[in-house]
């Protein structure tokens, strides 16, 4: 059984700085920074990084995903000023959905355009501190884009694997522009990911994907950012965070922060959010497990959406995220691609503009709502995870044509 208590009160002898990983099925503990480690020797487990002491609001100073550096396993950046994303309102799909209160968190505002920048900021840092050559990760496009451009910022080589005609054209301009090194394989995302972590096996390269640890303690400051805007906004935190899920990162890291802020004495266990996780449905092994009660979930071989950055069918990141949703009370939902982009048109609506994964939230909490899960009296946060021209071919798909006019004002007049 999966583990995901946080010890206050044992320090073990290999933690340094304070900080110390930890399998989440043995226990066993691990130094952070002696030798490059992702998964438990012992039982081949999740590492998570623990702390002696987790902080509260009151240790936060500072602005963006650095603000929360008293809550990360390292100190100093190597920076792009990521983080401190707006939580935007959005009048259209709130009277539309009618909850009690709507935000929508838009990490496309960062400064590669997904929240990749937040795990990124934190997890190139530590590489420096390892003292590693190359960097190297599996992506579906947003990996990769800000795999790139933090690593470029370090003056670190970069090597990214991408699927084959599967990565939408923005990520992949960035990825190249940023100077990495890119390969193709002919294969899916997950057989591009088994391909990464055999190189980093061997050493050829530090392993950046959500595999890695210190990639999520980035991300969860997408938590603790969420909870501290919308207490500005609304004086309260949200019941109910709804995410699209691909690898599954973001549940598992927003659930841990949460979880230190109960460790800390800032937050109750009541109080802790909702999680609850939007799939397309040609790509849904997690919420076939909620929905099926499985102990675990299982991977789907074959996997296909236009949602291209959830277009996965083995979570990395399962076991910590599968008891993140069940622990919170949240749940998982299958959404179809229509429903996405139906998603899409109306954040554009409201002025918001994403890709379709982002979508996928929308449009899981408009089925949510529709089926009576997603109750009245709630405060909904949706997080939006890439911007809009991270696929501009989905989005010229889903906006409308262009018009043809004369090369006179009478022409266009006619058309208005």
């Amino acid at each position: 059984m999966v583990d995901l208590t946080l010890d206050t009160d044992h320090v073990p002898d290999v933690a340094e700085d304070g900080v110390w990983l930890s399998c989440i099925e043995c226990n066993e503990t691990y130094a952070p920074f002696d030798d490059v480690i992702y998964e438990c020797d012992a039982c081949g487990g999740l590492l998570e990084a623990r702390y002696a002491d987790y902080a509260t609001f009151d240790d936060f100073a500072g602005e963006g995903v650095w603000r929360y550096a008293d809550a990360l396993p390292v100190s100093g950046s190597v920076s792009i000023d990521e983080g401190n994303t707006p939580l935007y309102e959005v009048p259209g799909i709130a009277e539309e959905v009618g909850v009690a209160d709507l935000r929508v968190k838009h990490e496309g505002m960062n400064p590669t355009g997904s929240f990749k920048d937040r795990g990124m900021t934190v997890g190139v840092r530590v590489a420096e501190r390892l003292g590693v050559g190359r960097l190297v990760c599996a992506s579906t496009g947003n990996t990769s884009a800000a795999l790139a451009a933090y690593g470029a910022r370090a003056n670190m080589e970069t090597l990214v694997l991408l699927p084959a005609g599967k990565v939408a054209a923005g990520k992949l301009a960035q990825a190249g522009l940023h100077g990495a090194t890119i390969l193709e394989v002919d294969g899916n995302f997950d057989d591009c990911l088994d391909i990464v972590s055999e190189l980093a096996e061997m050493g050829e390269a530090y392993l950046l994907n959500s595999l890695n640890p210190f990639r999520l303690e980035g991300q969860k400051t997408i938590g603790l950012e969420m909870l501290e805007q919308s207490t500005a906004a609304t004086g309260e935190w949200p019941d109910r965070i709804v995410l699209p899920v691909g690898n599954a990162g973001n549940t598992a890291a927003l659930h841990k922060a949460f979880r230190e802020l109960v460790a800390a004495g800032a937050m109750d266990e009541d109080e802790v959010p909702m999680l609850t996780g939007v799939q397309a449905e040609g790509a849904a092994p997690m919420v076939e497990a909620i929905e099926n009660d499985y102990d675990e979930v299982r991977g789907w071989d074959d996997v296909e959406t236009r949602a291209t950055a959830i277009r996965i069918g083995k979570p990395v990141n399962a076991p910590k995220a599968l008891p993140a949703i069940r622990q919170t009370g949240g749940t998982a939902v299958a959404v179809s691609d229509d429903e996405i982009t139906d998603a899409q048109r109306a954040l554009a609506e409201d002025g918001i503009g994403v890709e379709p994964a982002s979508a996928a939230s929308v449009a899981g909490l408009r089925k949510l709502r529709e089926n009576g899960v997603i109750e009245d009296d709630e405060r909904v946060v949706c997080l939006t995870t890439g911007h809009l021209l991270k696929d501009p071919d989905a989005a010229a798909a889903a906006g409308g044509e262009p018009t043809p006019v004369p090369n006179d004002v009478e022409g266009v007049l006619d058309v208005l």
